[in-house]
């Protein structure tokens, strides 16, 4: 069993943290649905913001609706060390998804102001907006946005209630106007750093706390929609209906038994039916396909053979069909200099730390396309997350912000005062 030694970060404020964000969009007893550019979402960053504050760091929410606290640095002209995640989550997640990666990187800076260091490079705290995608079906708003990435369109995208992303980062005080001054000059993000909670079981399964991420899968977010004829469900004859659901379940249900066995896991996370109603058939439905892998040609075979499905599918019912594509990405490497860091500031805490790849996209992703990067995973209780019942100890979470402290402290070159880990 690995012992670990000399704790430095202040356990007992990072978990009391979690816990107190975790109470703004409490849903059931332990789940949180902070959604995107809500109140909710509002209220989180208002709390954050002060702990940022109180900290001793200055804050700002820029246009896209990222809160970023800056510890200045000795020469602020260096590219600057990024940390952070988001806390936006799903409408039935859970409490640390994102979280322990905001709160935690603001514990690690603070830390090291408590021991009397200032980095050579200032230091930024960013809590992204939207880095779910489940309100307006496309994630990672805020990491693309700094970095550029945005796509036309983006802002006219809607929510189920109707509301368009521009119209909720207006109600959010923040002005699309203002975009351009808040996106990062090339060069100006030197090195981004996110500790995350694994989400699946590969840490659990072989007893590892914590974990040094290898890459990001590419995710694909494909929407398909279906189109037949709406009729009376009492007076069209079976052989005679274009029935746009019955299409949509057979197309569903053969992509399923064609990937059961695929590592990439595609999943079908929503369905709209128009007009859903019980005794009409249906006309148009609309659902979203899950697509990711770390190798781009077998994600790239399963896409092909989806084509087909609804080529098939589409011809065996009378109907027709569209695609919209919301994400497309490739995998993404961590920097093996970043992990070499972690890896031996984990050492020095003796622990080893397990690699292992990331099957869900985080705003890493979006930032590996301007900077090197480097993600540290906690261990997941059965492996659950974007659920209520989703849980890493604080044990857990205090090793792995232990682990990020003391990465980020390597990577202080010019701190003000030398000291040796125990």
């Amino acid at each position: 069993m690995q012992t670990t030694a000399g704790i430095t970060i202040n356990q007992v404020r990072l978990n009391e943290r979690i816990e107190q964000l975790s109470r703004i969009g409490r849903i059931v007893d332990t789940g949180v649905c902070r959604l995107a550019l809500t109140p909710e979402d509002m209220e989180g960053i208002i709390q954050v913001r002060l702990w940022m504050e109180e900290a001793g760091l200055t804050t700002r929410l820029d246009a896209f609706g990222n809160l970023i606290a800056r510890l200045e640095g000795t020469d602020p002209s260096l590219p600057l060390l990024m940390l952070g995640s988001h806390i936006d989550s799903q409408p039935y997640g859970g409490r640390y998804d994102g979280a322990i990666g905001v709160l935690g990187a603001l514990e690690a800076v603070q830390c090291l102001m408590e021991q009397g260091i200032q980095p050579l490079m200032s230091i930024e705290v960013v809590a992204f907006c939207d880095e779910e995608g489940s309100r307006f079906n496309k994630g990672l708003f805020g990491s693309r946005g700094i970095t550029g990435q945005l796509e036309e369109g983006e802002l006219e995208r809607q929510d189920k209630h109707g509301v368009t992303r521009r119209e909720a980062i207006e109600s959010f005080g923040c002005s699309p106007a203002q975009f351009a001054e808040s996106v990062y000059p090339p060069g100006a993000i030197g090195t981004y750093l996110e500790l995350h909670i694994e989400q699946g079981p590969v840490l659990e399964s072989i007893d590892a706390p914590v974990g040094v991420v290898t890459g990001i899968s590419g995710p694909l977010w494909l929407t398909v929609t279906m189109k037949g004829m709406a009729g009376h469900a009492g007076s069209v004859p079976m052989g005679m209906r274009h029935d746009a659901l019955v299409g949509s379940a057979k197309v569903i249900a053969a992509f399923d038994e064609m990937v059961r066995e695929d590592p990439s896991a595609p999943t079908v996370g929503s369905l709209r039916v128009f007009p859903d109603s019980r005794n009409i058939i249906p006309e148009e439905v609309s659902f979203t396909i899950d697509l990711r892998d770390m190798e781009m040609a077998r994600r790239d075979q399963l896409e092909a053979r989806l084509m087909q499905l609804l080529e098939d599918v589409s011809k065996q019912h009378g109907l027709s069909y569209s695609l919209t594509v919301d994400t497309n990405s490739e995998p993404r490497y961590c920097a093996d200099r970043i992990k070499s860091a972690i890896h031996s500031s984990a050492e020095a805490m003796g622990l080893t730390l397990p690699e292992l790849m990331s099957g869900p996209f985080h705003d890493a992703l979006a930032l590996s396309h301007v900077c090197d990067y480097g993600m540290i995973f906690v261990r997941s209780k059965d492996g659950i997350s974007h659920h209520p019942s989703e849980y890493s100890s604080p044990e857990d979470i205090t090793l792995g912000t232990e682990v990020l402290y003391r990465t980020v402290r390597q990577m202080c070159n010019g701190h003000t005062v030398i000291d040796t880990f125990s």
